[in-house]
This record gives C-alpha cells, sequence and structure tokens, in this order.
C-alpha cells in the first residue's frame, strides 16, 4: 500500500509542474506583450517628442523673420513720401532755401532717419554700371552715346529700397542698348 501513496503524492507533483509550466509560459508572453507595447509607446513619445523639438525651432524661425519684416508694408507705404520729399529736397540743392523749405529738410531728414533706423535702406545704383535683371527693373531702352554704355545704366529714374537683405522696390532704371 506504501507503493499506491507514493503514487498518489507524485501524481499531484507532475501535475503543479504542468500548471507552473503553463503559467510560466503564459506569464513569459504577457511580459513580451508588455515589453512590445512598452518599446512602441516610447517610439511614439521619441516621434512626438522631436516633432515638438521641430515645431519650436520652426516657430523661432518664423517669429524672427516676423519681427525682421514686420513693418515691411509701413516701411513700403512711406517710399513714395520718400521719394516727393527727394523731389522736393532736389529743387534747392543749388540754391539757399527759404526759411519755410528749411522746415520741410528738416522734416525729410527725420523721415530719413526714422525709415533707416526700421532697417529701410536705398540699394545702390550707379550709373555706368552693367545692367542687372535680378537687382533692377529697366524701364526704357534708349540707344547707347557710347559702345561702353551698350547693356549699362544709363539713368535712375527712380530709387529702390531694400529692408534688410529683401528689395521691397528695385530701382527703375534706363539702360543703354
Amino acid at each position: 500500500m506504501a507503493s499506491k501513496s507514493t503514487t498518489a503524492k507524485s501524481a499531484p507533483k507532475n501535475a503543479k509542474k504542468k500548471t507552473t509550466k503553463a503559467s510560466s509560459t503564459k506569464a513569459n508572453k504577457e511580459l513580451t506583450a508588455l515589453k512590445d507595447e512598452l518599446a512602441a509607446e516610447k517610439e511614439k513619445f521619441v516621434r512626438l517628442f522631436a516633432e515638438f523639438e521641430n515645431y519650436k525651432k520652426r516657430t523661432a524661425k518664423e517669429r524672427l523673420e516676423l519681427f525682421k519684416t514686420a513693418g515691411q508694408d509701413v516701411l513700403s507705404a512711406l517710399i513714395p513720401v520718400l521719394d516727393d520729399f527727394d523731389r522736393a529736397v532736389q529743387l534747392w540743392t543749388d540754391k539757399e532755401p527759404p526759411q519755410e523749405v528749411a522746415g520741410l529738410l528738416l522734416i525729410h531728414n527725420k523721415l530719413k532717419a526714422v525709415v533707416e533706423r526700421n532697417g529701410l535702406q536705398e540699394t545702390t545704383t550707379e550709373i555706368g554700371a552693367a545692367f542687372d535683371a535680378e537687382l533692377q527693373e529697366a524701364i526704357s531702352l534708349i540707344p547707347a552715346p557710347t559702345p561702353e554704355q551698350k547693356g549699362a545704366i544709363i539713368d535712375v529714374v527712380e530709387k529702390g529700397y531694400q529692408l534688410g537683405d529683401k528689395i521691397i522696390r528695385f530701382p527703375k532704371v534706363v539702360v543703354g542698348q
């Protein structure tokens, strides 16, 4: 009878081993699934973080550009006023201006200083320099008085202006052909 009780006792041990193996396998599968899920979530987090960093860089760059050209519309609207002042000043360059015109010259100089402080600058266009379609706008072609003036700027009709590196009005020139 001792052998029967030994067999009966060993049977539950084998069943326990099978149950432990099954539960161990099940736990390993769950652990693997959780590790895979964690890796997927980490990947999502890393991608989202990188996307947010790119967004921050892009908005910072856009903000800088906005500050650089924030007053472009206002400064562009002031360009014709500057042109009118320049034409008025040209009338008095040869002679001593009357007192009323001296006030006008003072206003002109103040306006010019204000727009220059805000980044508006005249583009440099020299008579006799070679015409460059990327930097100037040709409004007329005339026969060149000399062969050296072919393809060169003969006259500057209207000044050009730039805000920082960006040209906001191209100078209008007459080109010799």
